[in-house]
């Protein structure tokens, strides 16, 4: 270890090239003790850890030298009627927010009483859009016409690159000169973007060929990718899902200590006009709580969370109770590849019962997407129920914040 140490100092060997001389824990071992000395920190507790360092340190993190831990949590039983989830689910959430998980699970416990909420994905496409340059508008539109003429081709182009992802839709943009080109896939039980990125770099290529175009850049930002947007809130990217449960006045007093039009308004008032007001493009009390948590758990990109918090809850105001319901346009889920595999992450998508492929391409990933739905749609009837009772600086005071 120390001549490796040595060879690090002296720039005889670079510090992501440790893997291709040694097994990954002892690279992974080496690279810390280094890190330490030339910062004089100790760590005592990164480089300790379960998950296995060979596939983490070759596919989910460069220059690794430990992990960082997160309590994980279970909220539920939940009650789930999915056209692929359908049961009740013990829901893992990674988080170091206190009475985040106390919230969720008396969620979890309302939509339970109530005989679960009821889940349908909508729509199921994720999407890359490259960007190129024209000559003039008139060579912009000569481009745009090109492709819609010729979406067949380069469908099969782009499913020569993979053996599971589908092409699904093409959309271009025109911005004077500027043409971009949203190409949307089905990737199966995969979130899918790096077999997209492949895909539609093949179907980039062609493009500029046979038009003309210069290539500009494989990503235009209309994806668009790990930053709030409303294409991704009106088109939707990845899985369209949306999760609804009644509460009769019973529950609503029972379980959250209010009432139907306290829910309502405090959800009208903060939701939708406090939202429009200041601009956000979610509409919404936590999704992106719940979703944060729940990703970290699964082994999800929790990049992916600015684009899932684009969700919108409505609550409908009826007799005996209320409709409660939240809309995800743009959910990114997969369960195969990426963080899923990572043992601790694996774990809690085994516990869900959606590890690993489907049966049928993309049931698991669809399964888990409506999971997520449902525990986003407790995380909100909690919340709502808190402010409108007046509870929620009672009960942040009480579970640790």
């Amino acid at each position: 270890m120390e001549d490796y140490i040595e060879k690090l100092k002296n720039g005889s060997i670079k510090i992501h090239e440790l893997e291709k001389e040694m097994p990954a824990e002892k690279a992974v071992s080496v690279r810390r003790e280094y890190i330490e000395e030339e910062t004089g920190y100790k760590f005592d507790k990164v480089g300790k850890f379960s998950i296995d360092a060979e596939r983490a340190a070759r596919k989910n993190c460069e220059n690794m030298i430990g992990t960082v831990q997160v309590p994980l949590g279970v909220a539920g039983k939940i009650k789930v009627n999915g056209e692929y989830a359908n049961g009740e689910f013990y829901i893992p959430l990674a988080t170091t927010e206190g009475a985040l998980v106390a919230s969720i699970n008396r969620g979890c416990k309302a939509i339970t009483k109530a005989g679960g909420a009821d889940v349908r994905i909508q729509r199921d496409g994720m999407t890359r859009a490259p960007v190129f340059a024209a000559k003039s508008v008139v060579h912009a539109i000569d481009i745009i016409r090109w492709i819609e003429s010729n979406k067949d081709e380069l469908k099969k182009i782009a499913e020569e690159t993979t053996s599971h992802g589908k092409l699904t839709d093409i959309k271009c943009f025109l911005t004077g000169t500027n043409v971009h080109v949203r190409i949307e896939f089905f990737t199966g039980d995969a979130m899918g973007m790096n077999m997209v990125t492949i895909a539609s770099e093949k179907i980039a290529q062609k493009i500029g060929q046979e038009t003309g175009a210069v290539f500009i850049s494989l990503s235009g930002n209309m994806c668009t990718d790990k930053k709030p947007a409303a294409i991704n809130l009106i088109l939707g990217r990845g899985k369209t899902v949306a999760a609804g449960v009644f509460l009769t006045d019973d529950m609503i007093k029972n379980i959250f200590k209010t009432d139907a039009r306290t829910m309502a308004e405090v959800n009208t008032r903060k939701n939708l006009v406090g939202s429009a007001r200041s601009g956000a493009l979610g509409f919404n009390a936590q999704a992106a709580n719940v979703i944060a948590a729940m990703f970290i758990a699964c082994g999800q990109d929790p990049a992916h969370v600015v684009e899932g918090s684009n969700a919108i809850t409505t609550v409908d105001q009826t007799d005996g109770g209320v409709y409660v319901s939240v809309t995800l346009p743009s959910l990114q889920v997969g369960t195969v590849g990426g963080g899923s595999g990572l043992d601790t992450q694996k774990e809690c998508l085994e516990m869900l019962g959606c590890h690993g492929g489907g049966e049928e391409p993309g049931n698991n990933s669809r399964k888990f997407a409506e999971i997520v739905a449902s525990a986003v749609l407790a995380g909100e009837l909690s919340l709502i129920g808190a402010l409108g009772a007046g509870h929620l600086a009672r009960a942040h005071k009480q579970l640790g914040r």
